[in-house]
């Protein structure tokens, strides 16, 4: 069995003149990462890997759920590939995980996150927002082998307003 999360990064700012990558979270977004990491204690497995893409939005979402979800900072493994809004370059990165971890929480962006869960559970959900945490599971033993698999739980930040 293969369990994935994957966590869309919270609202992130517009207004500075930055490049998309350096985007910061905007207060309403740190909030919701803070309420829907601190409502998932009972839907994370035992023993998991954090994977994030290095933009600014998702890494600091992540340290977020980190700290919430008591996991150390220092393990949070950065991948530049994740920096994507492609399911399938999602999808190729997802698969080359080593089989030896049994389950993955990954931070990420849209449209790659959406159409990634449209495309592999089973459940169609319109549009995962900001903060929204999908968790999905596969009868597999080996990452390269998902298809389509179970969306076990869903927790958007509106479902805990």
């Amino acid at each position: 069995m293969k369990n994935l999360i994957l966590i869309r990064h919270a609202k992130s700012s517009w207004e500075a003149p930055l490049k998309d990558f350096d985007r910061p979270l905007i207060k309403n977004g740190i909030l919701d990462a803070h309420l829907v990491s601190s409502n998932i204690s009972d839907f994370i497995p035992k023993t998991y890997l954090i994977w994030s893409s290095p933009a600014r939005r998702a890494s600091d979402t992540a340290l977020i759920f980190a700290q919430n979800i008591v996991y150390p900072i220092e393990s949070i493994v950065y991948k530049k590939e994740l920096y994507t809004f492609d399911e399938n370059q999602l999808e190729k990165e997802i698969k080359l995980c080593d089989n030896s971890f049994e389950s993955v929480i990954l931070f990420g962006h849209n449209e790659a996150i959406t159409n990634f869960v449209n495309k592999f559970g089973d459940v169609f959900i319109e549009n995962v927002p900001t903060s929204g945490f999908v968790s999905l599971q596969f009868d597999t033993d080996s990452w390269v082998n998902i298809n389509k698999g179970k969306t076990k739980k869903t927790v958007f930040p509106k479902d805990l307003k």
